[in-house]
C-alpha cells in the first residue's frame, strides 16, 4: 500500500434539483470547479444527486442508466476538466433491476470504485429500487493519495455491522451519500460521529437541505475525523465543507482507541478456535 498523504474532501450541500439532469450536471462541475480550486482532492455529492431522490419509480426507471453509461462519461470528463476525483451518486440499471448507487470516478477519469445501496429506507426507496446484496462485489475498497476509501448511501450507515465490515476490510475513510430528512438529526448528529470513532475511520456525509417534493432535508453534512471528532459541518443552508484528513491525525486516533483492533484481534481467534 502507498504511503498515505494528506487527503482534502469536498463535501457538497445543496438543494435538489429534482428530475434536472442537465442543471444537476452543470451544477457538479461548478462544484468540482471550486473545490479544486480550493485545493480538493475528492468531491463527495448527495444521494441520486444527478436525478434528485424523491423521483417517483416510474421517473427513476426513465432516468436509470448502466454504470458505463452517459452519466459515467460526463463525470469522467468533470473529473478530467478540473483534476478531481468525485464520488457521485444516480439510479443504476442492470438487467431488470434499478439500484440506487454511488461510484468514486478518478481525478483521470477512471471508474475506481462502485456501490448500491443494501438497506432500503421506507416505501419511497423500496417502490423506487431494488436492495443490493452484501457481497465480493459491492464491498470493496478504493484507494487515493494512499488511504483506503469505502462507500455506503444513507440508510446503511445507521447500521453499525456496515461500516464495520468496510473498516475490517482496511478502510481508513468512508464517504456517505445521504438524503437525509430534518427530523432525523439524530443520525448526523450523533450516529455519524459514532460510527467513525467505534472504528477509527474518517467519515463524510454528504446530505441535501431544503425541500423535495413533501420531503424536507435536514442538511448538517459534516467530515468527522477517526475519533469522532467534526472537522466541518454544515447547517441547514447550501455549502461546500472543506476538511483535510492527515495520517498523523488517523495513526493517533488508531493509538488512542482499539475498538476495532481489539474485535479483529477475536474474530481471528475464534477463526482459528474452529
Amino acid at each position: 500500500m502507498a504511503l498515505r498523504k494528506a487527503l482534502t474532501l469536498a463535501v457538497l450541500q445543496c438543494t435538489s434539483l429534482a428530475l434536472q439532469v442537465p442543471a444537476n450536471v452543470q451544477r457538479l462541475d461548478a462544484a468540482a470547479a471550486k473545490a479544486r480550486a480550493e485545493g480538493a482532492d475528492l468531491l463527495l455529492t448527495p444521494e441520486m444527486f444527478l436525478t434528485g431522490y424523491s423521483i417517483g419509480a416510474q421517473a427513476v426507471r426513465a432516468l436509470a442508466q448502466p454504470r458505463d453509461g452517459a452519466y459515467a462519461q460526463a463525470v469522467a470528463g468533470i473529473a478530467q476538466r478540473h483534476g478531481i476525483a468525485i464520488v457521485w451518486t444516480y439510479p443504476e440499471s442492470q438487467q431488470d433491476s434499478i439500484y440506487n448507487a454511488a461510484q468514486l470516478t478518478s481525478a483521470q477519469g477512471e471508474p475506481l470504485l462502485h456501490y448500491r445501496k443494501t438497506h432500503l429506507y421506507g416505501t419511497l426507496d423500496r417502490t423506487q429500487f431494488s436492495a443490493a446484496a452484501v457481497d465480493a462485489d459491492n464491498s470493496g475498497l478504493a484507494e487515493l493519495n494512499g488511504w483506503k476509501i469505502g462507500l455506503l448511501i444513507c440508510y446503511d450507515v445507521e447500521f453499525p455491522e456496515n461500516p464495520r465490515r468496510l473498516a475490517l476490510a482496511g478502510a481508513d475513510v468512508v464517504l456517505v451519500p445521504t438524503a437525509n430528512m430534518e427530523r432525523y438529526d439524530f443520525v448526523p448528529a450523533t450516529m455519524v460521529p459514532t460510527r467513525a470513532f467505534e472504528n477509527q475511520i474518517a467519515l463524510a456525509y454528504a446530505n441535501y437541505c431544503g425541500p423535495e417534493g413533501d420531503l424536507r432535508y435536514g442538511g448538517l453534512s459534516s467530515v468527522v475525523d477517526a475519533l469522532g471528532r467534526p472537522l466541518a459541518l454544515a447547517r441547514r443552508d447550501e455549502a461546500l465543507l472543506l476538511a483535510t484528513l492527515t495520517p498523523q491525525a488517523l495513526d493517533h486516533a488508531r493509538s488512542e482507541q482499539t475498538h476495532l483492533q481489539e474485535h479483529a484481534q477475536r474474530l481471528r481467534g475464534a477463526n482459528s478456535a474452529s
